[in-house]
Order: structure tokens, then sequence, then C-alpha cells
């Protein structure tokens, strides 16, 4: 029969909404559970073992028979990490927790994860944190959910409802059926909501049940090891006194033995021999993390430091495959160029560049700017290059000439010659945050764009000479007037029906001069070219001349004055 594994269990959801607070109770629980080894502190991740779950959730899983040894819970929080770490076909989190602030809902950063989850189909359970904020609740230390709720005012049970069926009707809208805990009927249709605190620790036995119950239920065929050979993804890169470079594993298939070789994805591959396979001691043997077991070997599903030579230039995010043998590794090394190659997008010489730290970040930002209809000429791990500043200046669509930087450094040198070439570099470690700002800045330069296009054309405006307000009459005249329709601006040359009367040499409003004036406007205009009694008379209304080429540049801006300046020339 196969190995089930533990499953691997992420934490998202929007900044602020108590995720870091959430894996430390989730955490200090365990710990707090007082069994020995109850917790083991493993390389960017933490193992919560099934007795340990068993004891915290009482009598939630009842007489269920639990096959799967635990869970693995990866401490680092947000989203970038979830992403940063792929497998082919799709992510290593068997299953998530969606961190979601109860009293705040569904916020921008909520709904990309969501986003992200279903783009890598990643089974969910909402976590509704704070419930220890919710107006006039008392607090029940490290309860069942259920149990605290029996004892909270009635005021109080319908603020949590209001809260709760809010959050529903949200989720509802991003297509997903939810409910809270205690009321599903079918875990298989409806998303799960735990109400739940990181400070109390109310709700905790609650989702850890329901992480198990969802994993024994419909993800045990998932769970199963497939094979000997190691499978992994890396986590982190980091130096390590003594130890020089290491990287931090999520180990999800198979078996990694110290004297294997390690095959390492990205835009390099590197090859390493494992010197060592290292782990914390359990918690209560801990005093600094720099006390590790050495072991052997370790299995999956695991998080585990590994020590090799050379292993400077690899990348967060990279697969990682074990070979035992030294013949296996070419082999190994063209299925890894094979991943690198499976992002799929058609590329465009007038596209934006998308750069990330990972192989995941890229696959999440190429389908998002997919759904956008945003084209790209090309999408790299790695900060920007001068290469990048070079392909985009042929762009002729300025508003592609942008770099997209998800979660990686912008050289100074890099982020000047850009501003010197014109190209607009974006860099954020929150995916909807690039996305803003690239709405916003192409806003800005739209309306400047605008403004510039405006400031060179003729303006339609309709103008009557008033009777009684003739203060010269020629050289140049100047008359009273009403602006009718549209805006007269200086400048701009008159005509009355087909016949040119001259252009308009200044405006003024009590003395004072003007640029422009507006519908309803009644101001002193000097007209060079007219002349009071010849071409011009009080009472006459005059329009100012404007272009086929005006009206074209207005139709384009979708402005509303093309209908004036259109009447003007069917004239």
């Amino acid at each position: 029969m196969p190995r089930i594994r533990q499953p691997i269990v992420v934490i998202v959801g929007h900044v602020d909404h108590g995720k870091t607070t959430l894996a430390d109770k989730l955490r200090g629980t365990a710990i707090a559970a007082k069994e020995a080894g109850a917790i083991t502190q493993a390389a960017g991740a933490s193992e919560l073992p099934l007795e340990t779950i068993k004891r915290i959730t009482g009598p939630l899983l009842g007489k269920t028979e639990v096959e799967i040894p635990g869970l693995l819970l990866l401490d680092t929080p947000g989203h970038a990490a979830f992403i940063g770490m792929r497998k082919r076909g799709g992510a290593i989190a068997d299953l998530a927790i969606l961190v979601i602030d109860l009293l705040q809902g569904v916020q921008e950063q909520t709904k990309e994860s969501i986003e992200i989850l279903k783009q890598f189909k990643t089974p969910f359970i909402v976590a509704a944190t704070k419930l220890d904020k919710i107006n006039g609740w008392i607090q029940n230390e490290g309860n069942f959910f259920t149990e605290s709720l029996k004892k909270q005012p009635e005021f109080v049970k319908e603020e949590l409802d209001r809260n709760v069926y809010k959050l529903v009707g949200q989720l509802s809208e991003k297509g997903f059926d939810s409910e809270r805990i205690d009321r599903i009927t079918d875990f298989k249709k409806q998303v799960a909501i735990v109400p739940c605190s990181g400070i109390t620790g109310e709700g905790i036995p609650e989702l850890l049940a329901a992480l198990v119950g969802i994993t024994q239920q419909f993800l045990k065929q998932n769970l199963e090891v497939a094979g000997e050979v190691g499978k992994g993804s890396v986590l982190e890169v980091r130096d390590y006194p003594g130890l020089g470079t290491t990287i931090d594993v999520v180990l999800y298939d198979g078996i990694l033995r110290k004297g294997d070789w390690i095959v390492v994805g990205g835009k390099e591959i590197t090859v390493a021999k494992v010197r060592a396979l290292l782990k914390p001691k359990p918690l209560k043997e801990i005093r600094t993390e720099k006390e590790f077991e050495n072991l052997e070997e370790v299995s999956a599903a695991v998080a585990v430091k590994i020590a090799a030579p050379g292993l400077e230039n690899v990348i967060a995010g990279s697969s990682l495959r074990a070979v035992r043998e030294e013949k296996g590794i070419e082999e190994v090394k063209r299925e890894l160029e094979a991943e690198v190659q499976e992002i799929e997008f058609e590329t465009s010489r007038e596209g934006i560049i998308v750069r990330a730290d990972t192989l995941g970040g890229i696959e999440a930002l190429v389908k998002l700017l997919q759904e956008r209809g945003i084209d790209m000429q090309k999408a790299e791990v790695g900060g920007p290059a001068k290469k990048d500043l070079i392909a985009l200046q042929s762009v002729q669509d300025r508003y592609k000439r942008v770099v997209f930087c998800f979660n990686v450094p912008v050289s100074k040198d890099i982020a000047a010659e850009a501003e010197r070439t014109g190209v607009k570099i974006i860099n954020s470690d929150i995916i909807y945050r690039l996305f803003e700002q690239y709405d916003l800045w192409k806003g800005e330069e739209k309306k400047k764009e605008m403004e510039e296009k405006l400031s060179n054309i003729t303006l339609p405006a309709l103008i009557k000479i008033l009777p009684g307000f003739v203060f010269r009459q020629s050289d140049p005249a100047v008359v009273g007037v009403e602006v009718l329709e549209g805006e007269l601006r200086s400048g701009a040359g008159l005509i009355k029906g087909d016949k040119e009367i001259g252009s308009v040499k200044d405006l003024q409003d009590e003395g004072k001069h003007l640029d422009s004036a507006e519908k309803g406007k009644r101001v002193a205009v000097s007209i060079e070219g007219g002349v009071v009694g010849r071409n011009i008379r009080e009472g006459d209304e005059l329009a100012t001349k404007v272009s086929v080429q005006d009206l074209n540049i207005l139709e384009e801006l979708e402005r509303p004055e093309a209908e004036l300046a259109r009447r003007i020339l069917s004239h």
C-alpha cells in the first residue's frame, strides 16, 4: 500500500488580516498541548503531528480513522511564497488557509489570493480571524468556536452572523458557495468559514479539524508518495555560518538522502551533492535556531535545510530533484529545462516585459496579464536588465514600454536608464499593486496626452456680439461677447457663416487677461481682422474656425465638444 504523506498547508490573505498571528497561534496551541516533540520547527515550516492535532481537536474528529501523519504548515505568510512554490501542473500546497478579517471582509489582496487559488486549483478553508474583536464578544481562551458561541449574548451572535453573511456574499461574487463551519451540509460543494482568533485561540480546534477532514475525504489520492526519488521546491536561499550557502526546501514527494545529487532548476541549472540534511531539534530543546539535527535521510512531506557546495546561484521557487546516481543527472536536467519552458504565452514585439523572482511568479503574472488582454514580449526570472530597456525602445505603443517587476530588485543604474529612455518600471512584491500602479500611471499619462492634444487644436465655440458693447471698431476690434456654446480660447480663428473674420487676439474680464472663456461667460474680445460695421455687427453670431483634424482629435478623445465641431463644419 502506498504511503500517505502529510498535506502541505499554506496561509494566504490580505495584509494585516492576521496571517502571522494565526500561524503563531497554530504553532503555539500545539506547543501548549505539552506533548513530547508535539511540534517540530522545520526549516521554513512547522510540522504538526497527528497526535497533537487529535489532542487539540478533542471530539471533533470523532472515531474517524485518520490516515495522514499530520500537517506541514508553511511558515512564510503571503501568497508571494505560495506563488513561488510550484511543481509541474500546479502549486506545492495541497490546501490553503485563506485568512480574512471578519470585520473588514474581502479586500483587494484577498481577491488576488482567491484568483491565484483558482488558477492553481488549490482547495481552501476560510479562517475568519479577529473573532475577539466582534463588539461585545466574551473571550474564552483556546475554546472551541461552537462552545464559545453558546456563551455569547444574543446581540453578539447577531453581529457575528451579519459579518459572516457579508463574507458569504463576497465569496459568492467570486463563484464560491460558502457557509459557517457548523452549518455546512456538504464539504465537497461548500467552502468552510471558520470564525477564529489568533489572539485567544478560539476556533483553532475547528480549523485544524476541518483541514484534516477535508484532506482525508477529498485529497487522499494526491498525498500518496509516488516514488523513491525526492522532488521538492526551494523556499529560501540563505548563507549559514560554517555551512556557506544553504537552501530551505519543501520536499513534496519521495526521499532525499545525504550523499544524493540534487539538480535545481531555474535560468541556470545547478547540480550539487548533498553534504548535510538539517532539521531543528524539537522545540522544547531549542535554545537558538542554530541547533540542528543532522539527518541521514528525509521523506515527504517535509521542510529541510540542505547544505551542499555551489548553491550560490539557486533562486527561491526553483524545482529540485534528487538523483541517486551521477549518470541520471543529464536526464533530470533536461526535464527541468522543459519545465522552465512550459509557461506558454503568445509573444508580441509590441508587448511589455515581465520579470519575477520565481517561475511561479511569472506563471501567475502571465495568467493575469492574459486575462487583461495585455501583450507580452518576454517573461524571465530575475531583475530587469539593460537588454529589456533596449528591446522596449522599439515598441511603438508608449503604454507597452513597461517592465512589470514582481518581487525583484531594480538597480539604481537600470532605474536611471529607464527614466532616460522613457521606459516605465513598475515594481512591487504584491501582484495586485503592480496592476494598480500600472492603471494609475496609464490614467495619468493619458490625461497628460489628452491635455497636450487639446492644447494644440482649436476648440469649437459659438459667440454672440452683445449690442451696446462695442469698445473699439478696428485694429483690432474690441467688443463684448457672450459664449453661447463651447469654449473660446485666445488665438482661435473666427468665422461668420462660411466667411473668415479674423482671430481672437485677447480675452478680458473686467480688465484681467483670460486664456479662455466657457459657455455662459460674458467677456471683452479683441478680434484681429474684425471691423465693426463692415464684416461684423452688434448681435452677430460667430463661430471658431475648426478643422476636420480638430474634429478627428475630439472624436478620438471621445470629447463632448465633437458634436458642436460637427455642426460648425456642416455649415
